[in-house]
């Protein structure tokens, strides 16, 4: 039977099949039972890699949306302690390790991400965020080996995909990444022990290493603990979710803009609008049918309304609406206006300074990594500055700025715009 053919009960099991968030389940009928039994507790990790997460974690945290929206309890587990190794699930190479400071930087950055998903308090159904630092940091390594590490072999370790992957390609595996299992197994022990928490929700990728954690629970402590998996995410055209050209879709607006994030939703492919609809926002299931069923140029507007929710629920409505009027102006009617996004840049030329190439201006705009780019863009005429196409090498002077802002209009393809504005 499979996650989608399973008759669950439970309001949250039945609404994260209905909306797709189900790919693996530990014991589905003891899982569904126990979140009929009274308040149902979960977590999710989330180690603090970067300053911010991006959307490719945004199903994680809809997980936990949907658990609370269910009457049940959010944990949101920061990985202070297990940053320290970094996680090797499906991942080709050893992360760099960070220093406790820039850990520390990293959750203090990644916390406000969660606000506008959960109500955090002291309420039965509040969400708590927890730091596994707190009880990391105070292992005794012999302790550990003698209590914990014997309930793990290492036969079973190395058949988890990541490992077998980096064996088969004779890379690197390092001891330090191959305790992260254990460290992963051990948070659930502890959040089971202090919070009675009974369910680990995670990616596909994480199966290996939640039920190591389940497994722990009902050795040590004869506890039925389960896990539940999302499946991978990936775009029609098998694009990873969350990854553009211009890199990370990044949920703190300091680092993506409410624009840019309603523009990435509004840029989302035909066929994976219902999908979106259903994991992304909290749109009711007969909305989502009638939207997906629109065709043509109609599917636009379903795009639109993925945009506005997934937007609203992140950034608020205002930000939504100011973001959709933006888009519809610039793109729709051709207007350029100060809401766009705006980089601000030193106008330092190449050749002298009161001077900078067309390809210095779309490098300098973020829409290209490159000068090499810049100029493959220009030579295919996919570049424009101030509504022109330029030629390569073209130079633009401070005073060729648009006038009324003040700034240079850079757009690449017929999505992308963004406002070069000289300090």
């Amino acid at each position: 039977m499979t996650p989608a053919d399973f008759p669950a009960k439970s309001e949250f099991v039945r609404t994260m099949i209905e909306r797709g968030h189900v790919y693996q389940m530990t014991d589905a009928q003891a899982l569904d039972e126990y979140c009929m039994s009274g308040v149902p507790v979960a977590y999710i990790g989330f180690d603090a890699t970067a300053k911010s997460l991006h959307v490719g974690s945004l199903v994680q945290i809809m997980n936990l949306r949907r658990l609370q929206q269910a009457g049940g309890k959010p944990i949101v587990l920061m990985g202070g302690g297990t940053t320290k190794i970094g996680d090797p699930t499906d991942k080709e190479k050893s992360r760099p390790i960070l220093s406790n400071e820039d850990i520390a930087a990293n959750l203090e950055g990644i916390k406000k991400n969660f606000a506008p998903f959960l109500k955090f308090g002291d309420g039965p159904t509040d969400a708590v965020m927890i730091n596994n630092d707190d009880w990391l940091s105070e292992i005794r390594w012999i302790d550990f080996l003698r209590d914990y590490g014997k309930h793990f072999t290492i036969n079973t370790m190395i058949k988890q995909e990541t490992v077998a992957r980096r064996l088969r390609n004779e890379e690197p595996y390092t001891f330090l990444e191959f305790n992260y299992m254990l460290l992963q197994a051990y948070d659930f022990l502890e959040l089971s022990r202090r919070m009675n928490c009974r369910i680990q929700l995670g990616g596909s990728d994480q199966w290996g290493n939640i039920t190591n954690g389940t497994e722990l629970c009902r050795k040590l402590d004869g506890v039925q603990a389960f896990g539940l998996t999302t499946p991978l995410i990936t775009t029609a055209s098998g694009g990873k979710m969350g990854k553009t050209a211009e890199g990370a879709v990044w949920l703190n607006p300091e680092m993506r803009s409410p624009f840019d994030y309603w523009q990435f939703w509004r840029n989302t492919e035909d066929a994976d609008v219902g999908r979106f609809l259903k994991l992304f926002t909290d749109v009711p299931l007969d909305e989502i049918a009638r939207l997906e069923a629109l065709e043509g140029a109609e599917i636009n507007e379903a795009k639109k309304r993925l945009a506005d929710e997934a937007t609203t629920l992140l950034h608020g409505a205002d930000a939504a609406a100011e973001a959709r009027q933006t888009a519809e102006s610039t793109f729709e009617k051709g207007a350029t206006t100060a809401d766009l996004p705006t980089i601000t840049f030193s106008f330092a030329g190449e050749r002298n300074e009161q001077h900078r190439t067309a390809e210095a201006l779309l490098k300098e705009s973020g829409l290209v990594k490159s000068v090499g780019e810049a100029k493959r863009l220009i030579q295919q005429n996919g570049a424009q500055i101030n509504g022109e196409k330029p030629e390569v090498g073209q130079l633009y002077a401070v005073t060729d700025v648009m006038a009324d802002l003040g700034a240079f209009r850079i757009q690449k393809g017929k999505k992308q715009i963004v406002l070069l504005k000289p300090e």
